[in-house]
């Protein structure tokens, strides 16, 4: 199998020194709502196949639980996955960055990271061997959520294999959709993990809730999350703002990361793979797009609260 994964590209906006925020992401889909409840991601599993992570982040500090190099960086030393290229990094900061008073703060702040090297060099690209034995080591090592903001043009029967694998494993496998977009929403576009049907495909839109117009469009498009102007950590202590589907997906392994304890304190059981991706379907909402673009709608994860709120406006109007 040829070296032809690569990052879903990204658009770099801005490199910032230092930052003291939520970011606005976070915010639109809502997490603090989920916080208020007292669920913050703890000891959920997020592996992030990526191009490594600066584990020494101030803003990553006791989030990466350990980590795995699977690429011929560094001479194929697997205990170093150190990220030359900033884009694993900004994604891990989005899942659980843990630091609002004097940088940012991820989605799930209290989620462990799993750090998977499998796209190496400062351009980020991979073998599909590395993206199969990344997801084989997370199966093995027990990861609740697989994220993956990478993708390539092949349909690759073992990528497909050991993603139903990780399925069947009780893992949801969050991808990036991509970003070949056209702008045409009856076109579709594929990116492999990404279009798979067992993975959680998310497509991206901006902080106004505009569909971004380098999403890509197909029938396998799960959900959508910002995507646009994100701000997160890179190496080296800082924080940068990214554009991209790949910054879509961690929001959403992020969310899903709140939700799995969530979901099992209120049902008081262990959840399985398809009830914790129902009860975040449960938590979309629909922005007017086609479905080719937005899958679902918009991961808001106060969605049912707001809705419990309406109908009991509802019945007291009528007197119920």
């Amino acid at each position: 199998m040829e070296k032809s994964v690569r990052l879903i590209p990204y658009q770099v906006e801005d490199q910032l020194v230092d930052i003291q925020q939520i970011p606005e992401g976070v915010n639109l889909i809502q997490a603090p709502s989920i916080w208020s409840k007292g669920f913050k991601g703890k000891d959920v599993v997020v592996a992030v196949i990526d191009t490594g992570c600066d584990a020494q982040h101030p803003d990553l500090e006791g989030r990466v639980i350990g980590g795995r190099n699977f690429t011929d960086d560094d001479n194929g030393d697997p205990e170093n996955f150190t990220d030359y290229n900033g884009h694993g990094t900004h994604v891990a900061g989005t899942i659980a960055a843990v630091n609002p008073d004097s940088g940012v703060v991820g989605v799930a702040p209290e989620a462990k990271l799993l750090i998977l090297k499998a796209l190496g060099g400062e351009e980020g690209s991979g073998a599909y061997e590395w993206i199969i034995s990344a997801i084989e080591y997370a199966i093995s090592e027990k990861a609740d959520i697989i994220s993956m903001s990478l993708g390539g043009p092949s349909d690759v029967p073992e990528l497909h294999e050991v993603v139903q694998k990780a399925v069947q494993n009780q893992i949801l496998v969050v991808c990036a959709a991509g970003n070949e977009g056209d702008g045409n929403s009856k076109t579709s576009e594929f990116s492999y993990p990404g279009c798979y049907n067992e993975v959680i495909s998310v497509g991206a839109v901006s902080l106004q809730r505009k569909s971004s117009y380098f999403t890509n469009s197909n029938n396998e498009i799960d959900a959508v999350a910002p995507g646009e102007k994100i701000v997160s950590t890179v190496p080296g202590g800082k924080y940068a703002i990214f554009s991209g589907t790949s910054m879509a997906a961690p929001h959403v392994s992020g969310a899903l990361a709140l939700l799995k304890p969530l979901s099992e304190s209120e049902f008081e059981r262990k959840m399985s793979e398809p009830e914790i991706y129902a009860q975040l379907m449960k938590r979309t909402i629909p922005l007017g797009f086609p479905k080719s673009l937005e899958g679902n709608g918009l991961i808001y994860l106060s969605a049912p609260d707001l809705l419990a709120d309406y109908l009991k406006k509802e019945d007291l109007a009528i007197g119920v």
